[in-house]
């Protein structure tokens, strides 16, 4: 190559430069540095940022500590709800975890001094047998009973359902039939059409079928 030759570039020349040494070089970043919005890792000294939460005891549940990823798995590992806690608190915990999920749980019903009763009482009187302003609560829904000290009486009708009410009428008796009616009604029927019992007669099965249903029906419910 002739000692005239000069390199002239087609396009813009994009070789790295070295710096000059007037020039001041940037530090380089700092990968383990906080960014703007990060919480830091409350494990001590621990300089990673906080990506997870973690409960700061059984009785703060709602305040948290943060951790980074590694040192939320080892704080969760040594972490134990029940600590502190004998066998039957534990057994009255887990029950309370099974039916409301650990919440507070208020009741309905208003109590007799609330606001709420004195507007109902102002309104519809109070529970009583007469009197002007007054209405009868003989359930007890509302308060106790007229007579708390009179024995309910259980209507058959209402203890039974659609399903009982049938079965009885599979066995041909009432709704207040007691339960040594229904069983020796069943043990009667049993016999009637049971083929071992009634010379061999097969056309009864169905309704034998049909007795054996509804003594099973009887008996879960209780009635027999």
């Amino acid at each position: 190559m002739s000692a005239s030759f000069q390199y002239k570039p087609r396009f813009t020349d994009i070789r790295v430069k070295p710096p000059r040494p007037d020039e001041e070089q940037e530090p380089a970043e700092d990968v383990l540095r906080l960014k703007p919005g990060e919480k830091p890792c409350n494990w001590a000294d621990c300089t990673r940022p906080a990506t997870a939460r973690a409960p700061k005891s059984r009785e703060q549940l709602n305040e948290f500590y943060n951790f980074c990823q590694v040192h939320a798995g080892q704080y969760n590992k040594s972490w134990n709800f029940y600590a502190g806690m004998n066998e039957g608190q534990i057994r009255a915990a887990q029950e309370n975890e099974a039916m409301t999920g650990g919440r507070p749980t208020w009741q309905m019903k208003a109590g007799p001094q609330t606001r709420e009763a004195a507007a109902f009482a102002a309104k519809f009187g109070t529970a009583n047998n007469s009197g002007a302003g007054s209405w009868r609560d003989s359930f007890g829904l509302f308060g106790r009973r007229v007579n708390a000290d009179a024995p309910v009486q259980n209507d058959p009708h209402h203890a039974m359902g659609r399903l009982e009410r049938t079965a009885l009428a599979d066995l041909g008796l009432e709704p207040g039939a007691d339960k040594a009616a229904i069983k020796a009604r069943y043990h009667e029927m049993l016999k009637r059409f049971h083929p071992d019992t009634n010379g061999g007669d097969r056309g009864a099965e169905a309704k034998l079928q049909s007795v054996i249903k509804a003594w099973k029906t009887l008996k879960k419910a209780g009635h027999a």
